[in-house]
């Protein structure tokens, strides 16, 4: 499948664990203007940068990756705190291929990784952070039974500005 798909249209990806032959392909992405856009990076991120980061994966992160057709189109992982007093909490990144965006992959990835929160870890709280104006991905978050927990004023700045960002959760008590 390519990206000329219509934007109604769901796609169900190959989803599988990152490997350290996807860092050029995530590289890629990660430097896309959309993808940054929506997340805390810095621009022109090296393949070594990403590398390393694969490498440095311990047994708290589940990282996945999407394919179609043999491409990689998007990531997530799920980060579970170390401290022994938080060790019931997960974090949760995810990215898409600017091209693919809005075509249900996002939600596969997410699905996945919450599947791993509840079946295998028995996380009972999963969080992350999304700018406030990043409305599909709330709608995505929102749509998984994600709430918004706060509001960080000024927390991210990107493109020459500071922007709010969301804390929002998914609690299982």
């Amino acid at each position: 499948m390519t990206s000329t798909t219509s934007p109604s249209e769901k796609i169900q990806p190959q989803l599988r664990a990152v490997r350290a032959s996807d860092a050029e392909a995530l590289c890629a992405i990660f430097n896309m203007p959309g993808f940054r856009w929506g997340t805390l990076r810095m621009p022109f991120e090296t393949v070594d940068q990403v590398e390393r980061r694969i490498a440095k994966s311990g047994q708290e992160t589940t990282w996945i990756v999407a394919e179609l057709d043999g491409k990689v189109v998007g990531h997530g992982s799920l980060v579970v705190q170390s401290s022994p007093r938080r060790s019931h909490i997960g974090e949760i990144n995810i990215g898409l291929d600017d091209g693919f965006v809005g075509k249900g992959i996002g939600s596969a990835i997410l699905g996945a990784l919450l599947d791993v929160a509840d079946n295998w870890r028995a996380l009972k709280r999963v969080e992350l952070s999304v700018y406030v104006d990043n409305e599909p991905a709330i709608h995505l978050y929102t749509s998984h039974g994600f709430e918004v927990e706060g509001r960080h004023v000024k927390a991210g700045f990107t493109d020459g500005q500071y922007r709010d960002l969301l804390s929002m959760a998914r609690l299982r008590f």
